[in-house]
C-alpha cells in the first residue's frame, strides 16, 4: 500500500518522539512492502513562531489530504503569554475540527512488565489492566459559546455545553461497535442527576443500546467512576463519554498504568482519517535531551496502522516489538526499573526497530 502521512512534530519533545514512530514505520513498510510519503507541518509553538499563528490554513489543508496524521506534542511555557486565540493548543481544536475528528480512543493498558509502576497495589491491579476510552472530541463545552461580560460591577464568565442527538449517537455507535471487538461491555459516563445535555446523552445511549443486545450495557455517573477507576479499575472494558468529562478521566486513567509516556490515542472521524498522537505534554524541561519516552508515540503509529490503514498484522507487529523490548529489560528513565537497563529516546526506538521483520 502507499499511504500519505501528515507529520506533526510540534513543541517540546516532539521532534523527538516522533522520529522514533516515522523510524517505527519505515522498517513495516520495508518488511511488508508498503510506501509511506511524509509530509510535515508546523504546529503549535513553532508555527507561532513563524507563522504568527498555531497552524496555518495550509497545514490544515496537507493534513486533510493526507490518509493519516502523526501528532507530537504542543505547547509550552514560551508561548504562555499568547493571546487565547493564538495559544498552541488552539491548533489542536481546529485540526480535530477541520478533519471531524469526532471520536477519541485512548487505551489504558497496564503492561505486566511495568506492573510495579503502578501507584495502585497489586492485589487492585490484579492480572492487569486493559480498558479503553472513547471521548466524543468536538462537541461540549469546548466548542461551546463562551463569553466574559461585566454584569453588576463584577466580570462573569459563561461557558455553553451544547450536544445534540446525532454528535451523541455517532459517539455512542464507535463505542458499541468497539465494544463488540473487546469483551462486549460498555459503561456510558455522564451527570444525568444535574445537567440536562447528560440526560440527553443518556436518552440516546439508551435507544442505542437496543440495537447492541450482544454488549452489556451501563450508566456511571463521572463522579463514581472516577473513584471506581482507582478502587477497581479491572471492573471496566469500555467507558463511552462526552468531551470534557472524557479528557479528565483519561488523564486520571493514564496514570493507572505508571507512567503517561507509554499512552497512545487514535482520535478518528467518519472514514478512516485518523490523528495518532501520545498522551503526554511537551516536557519543554527534557527537549532535546534525547531522553524521553518514545513508546506512547510508537504504540500511536501502530493504532494508525489498525484503524486507518486497516493493517492488522502490521499494528500488532509493532505491539509485539515493544512488549519484547520491555520484555529485554530496556527502560528509558520515566519507566527505569531496578534490574532493568537505561537507554535514550533513540535507542529504544532502534530497539523497537530491531524486533520487526524478525522471525
Amino acid at each position: 500500500m502507499n499511504k500519505k502521512i501528515a507529520v506533526l512534530p510540534g513543541d517540546g519533545i516532539g521532534p523527538e518522539i516522533v522520529a522514533q514512530a516515522v523510524k517505527v514505520l519505515d522498517r513495516i513498510a520495508s518488511v511488508y512492502g508498503h510506501k509511506f510519503e511524509y509530509t510535515y507541518v508546523d504546529i503549535g509553538g513553532c508555527s507561532i513562531d513563524k507563522f504568527g499563528i498555531p497552524i496555518t490554513e495550509e497545514g490544515i489543508e496537507l493534513c486533510k489530504n493526507s490518509d493519516s496524521v502523526l501528532l507530537g506534542a504542543v505547547g509550552g511555557p514560551k508561548w504562555d503569554a499568547c493571546p487565547p486565540n493564538i495559544r498552541p493548543e488552539k491548533a489542536l481544536l481546529a485540526v480535530r475540527k477541520e478533519l471531524n475528528l469526532f471520536a477519541n480512543l485512548r487505551p489504558i493498558k497496564l503492561f505486566p512488565q511495568l506492573a510495579s509502576a503502578s501507584p495502585l497495589k497489586k492485589e487492585i491491579v490484579g492480572e492487569g489492566i486493559d480498558l479503553l476510552i472513547v471521548r466524543e472530541l468536538t462537541g461540549g463545552v469546548y466548542f461551546g459559546n463562551r463569553q466574559t461580560e461585566e454584569i453588576n460591577g463584577e466580570l462573569v464568565a459563561t461557558d455553553i455545553m451544547p450536544y445534540s442527538e446525532h454528535e451523541i449517537e455517532r459517539i455512542g455507535r464507535v463505542a458499541f461497535e468497539t465494544a463488540l471487538k473487546r469483551r462486549k461491555k460498555l459503561a456510558s459516563v455522564d451527570k444525568a442527576n444535574v445537567l440536562d445535555t447528560s440526560r440527553l446523552w443518556r436518552n440516546v445511549m439508551h435507544s442505542l443500546s437496543k440495537e447492541y443486545s450482544e454488549v452489556s450495557y451501563s450508566d456511571i455517573l463521572v463522579d463514581n467512576t472516577a473513584m471506581q477507576l482507582i478502587k477497581n479499575p479491572t471492573q471496566f472494558d469500555v467507558l463511552v463519554t462526552e468531551n470534557m468529562f472524557g479528557d479528565i478521566l483519561s488523564d486520571e486513567a493514564s496514570m493507572l498504568t505508571g507512567s503517561i509516556g507509554m499512552m497512545p490515542s487514535a482520535s478518528l472521524s467518519s472514514g478512516t482519517l485518523g490523528m495518532y498522537e501520545p498522551i503526554h505534554g511537551s516536557a519543554p524541561d527534557i527537549a532535546g535531551m534525547n531522553i524521553a519516552n518514545p513508546l506512547g508515540t510508537v504504540l500511536s503509529a501502530a493504532m494508525m496502522l489498525r484503524y486507518s490503514f486497516h493493517m492488522t498484522t502490521e499494528a500488532d507487529l509493532v505491539e509485539q516489538a515493544v512488549e519484547k523490548v520491555l520484555d529485554e529489560g530496556y527502560r528509558t528513565g520515566d519507566i527505569l526499573q531496578e534490574g532493568t537497563v537505561k537507554v535514550s529516546c533513540s535507542e529504544m526506538g532502534d530497539l523497537v526497530v530491531s524486533h520487526i521483520g524478525m522471525s
